[in-house]
């Protein structure tokens, strides 16, 4: 629940209702502008547009909710944001930073509604080379209200409209943005996330496995380009501001972590260089052990976290980012809009590195229950088909063999369980250390790191987080 002096002050903001010409904002009510989010997303933060300009270029319009427009400095709103520091998106519901009446409404850039942004233009060449940036305050009418599935099934038709024609336009530069990024050395650290539906009981009803395409990373190359660019722009404008930081890999780290391939049957070369990196990613889709090495690749790196020094980004290969285009979620993004918008910057050194580090704790903790709350579900899910005579089976691929039995992931889960020998009745296995495998005495039948095979779900330990599964 938010203090009643906070939701007074969400609750006594007036509808959005401009004249022509508002002062101190620049009007885009005319501008073709659309929003693209999941199919499920309650606030819209983030819009986008397009200008051409002549030789190929473009002028990429990224407005974002004009946050700070509503949340002052230090009044009930922004000292319980500021405790929160960002939403939190558990699988049965949201705990958001802001208010309903701001983050539900008025600072949700909703179609067909006057809304108040920050926007960041910036251009952009036909080969993904980022220009001349500016910023600032201005007022929006979205024409459009996209999922990712709409604007997929719009960029991969013949264009019959004007959203069409935008969306593959669009499409056009960020595709340059994104083979440029790669090209500076980008790694590409995203993973298939799963959605967790549930019914009205609000048990797990069914799960569904999203991976990033060409209309996710449409959204992802503009976003990632205000930010950069608006770090840039603090920077070099030396204004106190919050970064988003990812400072380089410890070398023992990523010794431990080549050492891990070699094991897995992988060559590796110096990992401290940045397309040494970029080779072992390529590598790893399609393997059965993939998903388990890139989360171990994740571990071996540093953690992003923020700071008052703009350190430069190494998984995104960035001299500087930081975070501006998600004020309505994040805590940091609000100091940045401020940042910007005053030439003085966000806030001193000393009281900006405090702040910093409460944001980073607030993260970390936020992602940690996001997760844990994604696993209990699953498990909820899992355990509604589970015991000895279960019938419902999954696909699932062996990522390592051990004297007790084997690990296996299911790869529509994003889930690691273990088989027990003793759950294996068909046969006698005995282990083979040398070539780390499993061989039935009568049958021959083997199993070994790579092996595909369906499994049964045996039991959940819920409080350790636990599943055994047996062959199917």
């Amino acid at each position: 629940r938010f203090p009643p002096e906070a939701v007074a002050e969400a609750s006594s903001f007036p509808k959005v209702e401009l004249p022509d010409n508002p002062p101190g904002r620049e009007d885009l009510r005319g501008e073709f502008i659309i929003t693209i989010d999941p199919d499920t997303a309650r606030d819209f933060d983030d819009a986008i547009s397009l200008r051409e300009l002549p030789n190929g270029h473009a002028e990429i319009g990224i407005h974002i909710a004009d946050v700070s427009h509503y949340v002052k400095v230090g009044t009930a709103l922004d000292q319980e944001a500021r405790k929160r520091a960002n939403s939190v998106y558990l699988v049965n519901g949201v705990i958001p930073m802001l208010p309903p009446r701001l983050s539900d409404d008025l600072c949700s850039l909703r179609p067909q509604e006057q809304r108040l942004t920050y926007s960041a233009f910036v251009r952009v060449g036909p080969d993904g080379k980022a220009g001349s940036a500016r910023f600032g305050r201005s007022v929006i009418f979205s024409r459009h209200r996209l999922t990712y599935a709409e604007a997929m099934e719009r960029m991969k038709r013949p264009a019959r409209d004007d959203l069409d024609r935008f969306l593959q336009r669009a499409w056009h530069f960020a595709s340059a943005l994104r083979r440029r990024r790669f090209a500076s050395g980008a790694l590409d650290l995203d993973f298939p996330e799963l959605r967790i539906l549930l019914d009205a009981q609000g048990k797990p009803d069914r799960i569904e496995k999203e991976s990033s395409d060409e209309s996710h990373q449409l959204i992802e190359e503009f976003m990632l380009l205000a930010n950069e660019s608006v770090a840039r722009h603090l920077n070099q404008e030396n204004r106190p501001a919050v970064y988003r930081i990812h400072e380089m890999p410890d070398e023992s780290r990523l010794q431990e972590y080549r050492e891990l391939l070699i094991a897995h049957g992988i060559k590796a070369g110096d990992l401290t260089q940045r397309g040494e990196i970029q080779k072992i990613l390529r590598l790893l889709p399609g393997r059965p052990d993939g998903y388990a090495l890139k989360v171990g690749l994740l571990r071996s790196l540093k953690r992003a976290v923020y700071s008052p020094k703009s350190l430069g980004h190494f998984g995104l290969a960035k001299s500087h980012y930081t975070h501006f285009t998600s004020p309505i979620r994040r805590y940091a993004d609000l100091l940045v809009h401020r940042a910007l918008a005053h030439p003085k910057g966000g806030g001193k050194g000393a009281q900006l590195d405090q702040l910093a580090q409460h944001l980073s704790r607030t993260e970390r903790i936020a992602a940690e229950a996001e997760q844990e709350s994604k696993k209990l579900k699953l498990l909820e899910y899992l355990e509604m088909q589970a015991g000895p005579h279960a019938t419902q089976t999954f696909p699932a691929v062996v990522t390592e063999v051990t004297n007790f039995g084997m690990f296996v992931e299911l790869p529509d889960f994003l889930l690691t369980g273990l088989i027990h020998v003793s759950s294996i009745k068909d046969d006698f296995f005995s282990f083979n250390p040398a070539q780390r495998s499993l061989r039935g005495r009568r049958s021959g039948k083997t199993y070994r790191a790579g092996s595909h095979l369906r499994v049964a779900v045996l039991k959940i330990d819920l409080p350790k987080r636990q599943v055994d599964f047996r062959p199917a």
